[in-house]
């Protein structure tokens, strides 16, 4: 049997479109993570205003916010930096997957 330039071109266009398929998948998970982080964050801003709009001031910890406010994330997939530095100013909030390398 021989191999002709048509076999040896679909096998180049046969290899061309799962690399595609793999790079389009990769960036499809990627994105689904990013938007999912987004989601965490807005989660835990919004249970700080719906607090500081509530009760005057912005809760000292995310403890707080998990028991007053029913707050709830996976917390074995994100990690939610929250740093209250004052009551009446809009807390520090970073939230990144565990695991996710730090740009």
């Amino acid at each position: 049997m021989r191999i002709g330039k048509k076999d040896i071109a679909a096998g180049v266009v046969f290899v061309a479109l799962i690399a595609a398929f793999v790079l389009l998948v990769n960036s499809l998970t990627a994105t689904s993570g990013s938007q999912e982080t987004e989601l965490v964050y807005d989660a835990v801003k919004n249970a700080a205003l719906t607090c500081y709009a509530v009760e005057g001031s912005y809760p000292e910890s995310l403890d707080y916010l998990r028991e007053h406010y029913k707050l709830a994330y996976n917390r074995d997939r994100f990690v939610v930096e929250y740093d209250a530095f004052a009551s009446n100013l809009m807390p520090s909030i970073s939230v990144r997957e565990r695991g996710a390398k730090d740009l």
